[in-house]
């Protein structure tokens, strides 16, 4: 049934972002691990109309907000306003009341806000003058970020890119894909004729499946060896943390369940390693210098540490 459930609602996607069936699968996989998604890439490949189309698909309260450099938290925390009716104060419901929240170019507010955002990430919470107050369940927050314009931006420190538990980056589509893409927006925008083909209920139905997928301690010790390479490389000022080596493990689980499978082989871990790990490490300025990117630096350490020799440690 959830694979069942999963291929459909990539199909339904795919009508509106073309071309990109790694991506939807990728993002569809945090989803169901209970993780955060952030989009790094260049503007007008999709990353908008991604997040906006898995929120119709899956059938999950929605809410947008654009960064600016003068976005307050309380825009996305809520606020307490006094009714002089009741002669009591009130709560406001901020953009993050919702199941999924898509943060537009992240990057270009305050630290301030920024850090209200990835508090309520990872507490599922917003606490507000000592009255603490639940966010809907499931909770997904689809980030955005350009790395390539600077001007006026707030880099996130990497204590707060580690709330993330993927990066990924679209690039640009094929000729033939972008032809699918000009043709489809001709009469209507593709988003108004997406159908929902699950609920919320559905989707935390999964998550609490994917606790029962099997992971040996040999497929543990592998994912855990693989994130303490980056400890001890010379090129890595910054290795993975263990909540990094949590949101491996539990990525490899959904892909697992997207495979159809109830047990997680290495090419679970193999398939996600990069894109849970890259934006975490950071890099010496002589990777820099070398040319070494922290992508490349993972495809090197995933042909040195096979599973085979986790297994004899």
């Amino acid at each position: 049934m959830i694979v069942e459930q999963s291929r459909e609602i990539i199909e339904e996607v795919n009508k509106a972002f073309i071309g990109k069936n790694n991506i939807i699968e990728k993002v569809l996989m945090t989803i169901y691990a209970g993780g955060h998604v952030l989009l790094e890439d260049c503007p007008g490949v999709g990353k908008t109309t991604l997040a906006l189309a898995f929120a119709k698909v899956l059938g999950l309260s929605n809410k947008r907000i654009q960064f600016t450099t003068d976005t307050l938290p309380s825009d996305i925390t809520g606020f307490n306003m006094y009714n002089r009716e009741k002669n009591q104060f009130e709560y406001r419901e901020g953009a993050a009341n919702c199941q999924l929240l898509l943060a537009d170019e992240i990057n270009r507010t305050s630290p301030k806000t920024q850090a209200a955002l990835l508090e309520v990430m990872e507490e599922h919470t917003i606490s507000l003058d000592g009255v603490t107050h639940e966010l809907p369940v499931p909770f997904v927050c689809i980030a955005t970020e350009n790395p390539l314009g600077f001007a006026g931006t707030q880099p996130l420190p990497e204590s707060q890119l580690d709330r993330f538990m993927v990066c990924l980056s679209i690039g640009y589509p094929t000729l033939e894909n972008q032809m699918k893409i000009i043709n489809a927006q001709r009469y209507s925008n593709p988003l108004l004729d997406l159908r929902t083909v699950t609920s919320a209920q559905n989707i935390l139905e999964v998550q609490n499946y994917l606790t029962s997928v099997r992971m040996t301690d040999s497929m543990l010790k592998y994912a855990i060896l693989l994130c303490e390479e980056t400890r001890e490389h010379p090129l890595v000022e910054l290795g993975i943390s263990p909540r990094g080596v949590s949101a491996l493990v539990k990525m490899a689980k959904a892909s697992a369940v997207l495979n159809e499978r109830n047990y997680v082989i290495p090419e679970d871990v193999q398939n996600v390693f990069a894109d849970v790990c890259a934006h975490r490490l950071v890099m010496r300025p002589q990777a820099q210098v070398e040319g070494v990117t922290a992508r490349a630096l993972l495809e090197d350490i995933l042909t040195k540490v096979r599973p085979a020799s986790a297994e004899e440690r």
